[in-house]
């Protein structure tokens, strides 16, 4: 699930492959509707459950947000979320914010 927090977004539940598609889409709505806002702060806070299917959902959102012109960064990213990340060599290209 993805609420509109401040200037923000907060993600919420599982990201996985069953989940995934739907948060895209929803993501992507909320960047669209972000008005003047070119920066864009996705907090994982929320997250219980994820899989691979993360790593690739932040990934894409960050090209859409390259597209659009925007600054997208990612905070409160969970350990194993990390550790994913890290174990597909991609940790390094992610826009990450200090924890709130």
């Amino acid at each position: 699930m993805i609420e509109r927090s401040g200037g923000g977004l907060q993600v919420s539940g599982d990201v996985t492959l069953t989940t995934v598609s739907a948060l895209f889409n929803e993501g992507l709505k909320f960047q669209e509707s972000g008005g003047t806002n070119n920066n864009l702060v996705i907090d994982f806070a929320g997250l219980e459950k994820v899989d691979s299917s993360a790593v690739s959902l932040m990934l894409v959102w960050m090209r859409e947000a390259g597209r659009n012109k925007a600054t997208l960064h990612f905070s409160n990213v969970p350990d194993n979320l990390m550790s994913l990340a890290n174990l597909y060599g991609v940790a390094e290209l992610l826009p990450l914010s200090a924890a709130k």
